[in-house]
């Protein structure tokens, strides 16, 4: 019993110590004087917070009040393995996979009942303050949509 309990200790400490190490972890407040929102409207806030999961995954989950004040929230628990995971709150898009590029940089896709309807880039500085967004697609209303989401760590 005590062994078991050791071994889960440190299971738990090791999984604190790498998440701790990941840049992206934590919480992040939208700037939007340095986002770009193509056609718009811009949401009037926008909080992302990246957490570790168990069995080495990573919970997103978005809080929006959008641009006439309705707030709502998207979350999924994925891996960095380009594979396809369930996404919800979010009327665009049933799935998310994630690719880690490096360190700092990763690769996405959203997909809406099987096919990709946007892809994108999420950056994280290398001062560690500053987390970027850039994404591409059509919006489920079929609004194409580019834009440029600049959040700061709170």
């Amino acid at each position: 019993m005590l062994r078991t309990l050791l071994i889960g200790a440190i299971l738990t400490a090791a999984t604190s110590i790498a998440a701790a190490a990941d840049p992206l972890f934590g919480t992040w407040q939208l700037n939007l004087a340095k986002s770009k929102f193509s056609p718009g409207p811009a949401p009037k806030s926008m909080t992302r917070t990246y957490a570790a999961s168990a069995q080495h995954t990573i919970t997103l989950t978005i809080n929006t009040t959008s641009a006439d004040g309705k707030t709502g929230t998207t979350s999924y628990t994925y891996k960095n393995d380009g594979k396809t995971y369930p996404v919800s709150g979010n009327a665009d898009a049933d799935m998310a996979s994630v690719t880690r590029v490096d360190a700092l940089t990763a690769n996405f896709k959203q997909i809406r009942t099987g096919a990709a309807i946007a892809t994108g880039v999420r950056t994280v500085s290398k001062d560690g303050k500053t987390l970027t967004v850039a994404q591409k697609g059509t919006h489920a209303s079929g609004t194409p949509f580019d834009d440029v989401l600049v959040y700061d760590r709170q």
